[in-house]
């Protein structure tokens, strides 16, 4: 199941995409141009969720599957390497909410400040160039504007939505007794929200004390 789930994430970011940029016009007053944005943003998020599921080996009992799917989900998603990404989330799980954990501000809980630091990290000069040399691959067939707003922006709007409901949100301060040991709190018990918001990321302490669950299994863990 996680295979045909990961496929089929897959499968739809680049229907989406390829709908978008062949199919749409950009259009200010299009309710479609706007449906198909949004759904290339929530399929970006989708990507770097399979992605992440393949760091914690939930996709597939076999290891070199997870491995296949986490490099070509983080690398559609922003042309990202995915041993570098393993190596940090590894970090976050080890020390979540503290000054070891990669992903966590310390110096300050302003949300576009942490932002920015957080990206900071994860990007590098490589990851740029391949983004670039992607975008002039795109413009041999496609306009600037579809290349913008069918694919920049909606991964542009999945970063800050990752960020949002799988990092701040769960891990800003102040830490509370029921955040313990994993300085994560978690969304309240509303599936339909919790997988529109963020693929049920938002049950962030369920994922810490099972980081074993795959995605789309989180609910089950939620009592509350």
């Amino acid at each position: 199941m996680g295979v045909i789930i990961a496929l089929t994430i897959i499968i739809l970011w680049i229907s989406n995409l390829l709908i978008s940029l062949f199919y749409s016009k950009v259009s200010l007053f299009s309710p479609l141009f706007y449906l198909y944005v949004l759904l290339q943003a929530y399929l970006f998020t989708g990507l770097f969720i399979t992605g992440h599921d393949a760091m914690h080996g939930t996709i597939s009992d076999k290891k070199y599957l997870n491995n296949i799917f986490g490099y070509i989900s983080v690398f559609l998603f922003a042309g990202m390497w995915y041993p570098r990404l393993v190596r940090y989330h590894q970090q976050h799980h080890l020390y979540p909410g503290t000054d070891m954990d990669p992903d966590y501000s310390s110096r300050t809980q302003n949300f576009w400040i942490w932002w920015f630091r957080f990206i900071a990290r994860y990007v590098t000069i490589i990851q740029l160039i391949i983004m670039a040399v992607i975008y002039n691959i795109l413009r041999i067939w496609f306009s600037d504007a579809s290349i913008i707003f069918f694919w920049v922006i909606p991964a542009f709007l999945a970063t800050l939505q990752l960020f949002y409901f799988g990092t701040f949100i769960p891990h800003r301060r102040p830490h509370t007794e029921d955040m313990k040991p994993y300085n994560a709190r978690t969304l309240r018990r509303n599936h339909l929200w919790a997988m529109l918001s963020c693929y049920f990321f938002g049950y962030h302490h369920e994922h810490h004390s099972s980081p074993e669950t795959p995605w789309w299994k989180l609910y089950r863990m939620k009592t509350s």
